[in-house]
């Protein structure tokens, strides 16, 4: 169902301020009116969609999506944003396109870089000895829970085991 002309004014002016009986008075329903006008309209589907659908273009135009922000990181870490700067000269101002400065851009990197953090390999390093520590330890609890885990044996082989795994700095630095 299409909206008439005074709903479609209603809606403009909702959108604007999330006030139903201003909205309403807005669109031209009268004064006497306008506060049980507005509270129906926000009842009718037709009208409730056109809210919904105008708010969801309006909050997607208004949030940068993951790849836009990506990109910005990007032109900063390669010195291609440029910030406009004021600065004083003996004729007056002049405003300056400035590159952006080496902190500026290592921020950039990291923030690429915590969206980004398998391409690390001391990472992907690291997080191959966390997962080869938690089968050791899902192991042993398993081992531990048995009745054969009781005798000494098992308990020395586990140990053994144990003592083989790294240790925190022992972590080859060539993880291929």
């Amino acid at each position: 169902m299409r909206l008439t002309a005074k709903q479609k004014k209603f809606v403009d002016s909702y959108i604007a301020d999330s006030n139903a009986t201003k909205a309403a008075l807005e669109a031209g329903y009268s004064k006497r009116t306008a506060r049980f006008s507005g509270a129906e309209n926000l009842t009718k589907p037709n009208i409730k969609a056109a809210i919904d659908e105008r708010m969801k273009r309006l909050e997607s135009d208004k949030i940068a999506k993951a790849a836009e922000v990506l990109q910005y990181f990007t032109t900063v870490l390669r010195g291609e944003a440029k910030e406009t700067i004021i600065v004083s000269t003996p004729d007056g101002a002049d405003a300056v396109e400035n590159e952006p400065s080496i902190k500026d851009r290592m921020a950039a990197g990291r923030e690429l870089l915590k969206r980004y953090p398998a391409d690390d390999r001391m990472l992907g390093a690291q997080i191959k000895k966390l997962e080869a520590e938690a089968d050791i330890m899902e192991a042993k609890a398993s081992a531990y829970r048995t009745p054969e885990g009781q005798d000494g044996g098992l308990n020395k082989l586990l140990a053994a085991i144990d003592e083989s795994i790294p240790k925190d700095g022992d972590v080859n630095d060539n993880p291929d």
